[in-house]
């Protein structure tokens, strides 16, 4: 899969998980709701159109729903994660920006050891400068350098 196929998937997942955080329902529904609702320009960035209906890229769509899916299934373990390592900030304080992509992050760190470390901070780095705050792409990035340093053998 070529990378900015996965950072839209990534940018796909983060905008999914902030809605699944929004509302009080499975993860199922929010997948039908998030694809039904919004169209999408088939680019790195994944904007969002007022009109038209162009294409998602479907490797962009199952890399997002494989994230999404993951965490849903491991959503305790991954919450208790990000806890133990996020000090003075509990999860119901945190930015669900920030949430949204400490959860799919900390997923790929826990899950997916096939995907290097450094992609997986770096690319939650760039999104959140996209998305978050000022704050947002030191916040995470201390907190995922934490859980990998525990969770991963190798940085690499």
């Amino acid at each position: 899969m070529q990378t900015g196929l996965r950072r839209q998937g990534r940018e796909f997942a983060i905008k999914i998980l902030y809605c699944f955080s929004q509302a009080e329902t499975d993860m199922e529904s929010v997948l039908d709701l998030f694809w039904t609702n919004f169209r999408f320009g088939n680019d790195v960035l994944g904007e969002t159109l007022e009109d038209g209906d162009v294409a998602i890229a479907p490797e962009a769509r199952q890399f997002a729903e494989a994230l999404v899916r993951g965490f849903y299934q491991n959503r305790e373990q991954i919450d208790r994660v990000i806890d133990e390592f996020s000090t003075n900030w509990s999860l119901e304080r945190m930015a669900k920006v920030d949430l949204a992509i400490l959860r799919m992050s900390s997923y790929e760190l826990l899950y997916m050891a096939d995907i290097p470390t450094s992609v997986v901070i770096n690319e939650a780095v760039e999104i959140g400068k996209r998305y978050g705050t000022g704050d947002t792409p030191s916040f995470v990035n201390g907190l995922l350098d934490k859980i990998s340093r525990t969770y991963r053998t190798t940085s690499a």
